[in-house]
């Protein structure tokens, strides 16, 4: 996926829709904290920024990059596990099925 600047839409900056998913989540949470904490070593203020924008946008699940370019981590994490879902559900045969309904009852 690349990014191009002709699409950026500055209006979508200013909705706050949750576009970050669980994975991209930890990811931005894991590596923020790391940023952090080498920016604290090394005395940078540019590595402190970038590392605390990483930790609150783990928080509060909304990047306003990922707005501006209309991309979104959540759609694909959930359609993902829909996919994944469906095909579960497919493999199954309907005796199996009966099967497991018969022992709920």
């Amino acid at each position: 996926m690349s990014f191009d600047l002709k699409n950026f839409d500055y209006k979508r900056l200013v909705k706050f829709e949750h576009n970050i998913g669980v994975k991209d989540k930890k990811v931005r949470l894991i590596s923020g904290v790391v940023i952090l904490l080498v920016s604290l070593f090394t005395a940078s203020v540019l590595l402190l920024i970038v590392g605390g924008a990483l930790v609150a946008t783990s928080f509060l699940g909304w990047c306003p990059a990922y707005s501006g370019f209309g991309h979104s981590s959540v759609c694909a994490e959930s359609a993902k596990a829909a996919a994944e879902g469906k095909a579960e559900a497919e493999t199954e045969t309907p005796a199996e099925s009966a099967g497991e309904e018969g022992e709920t009852k």
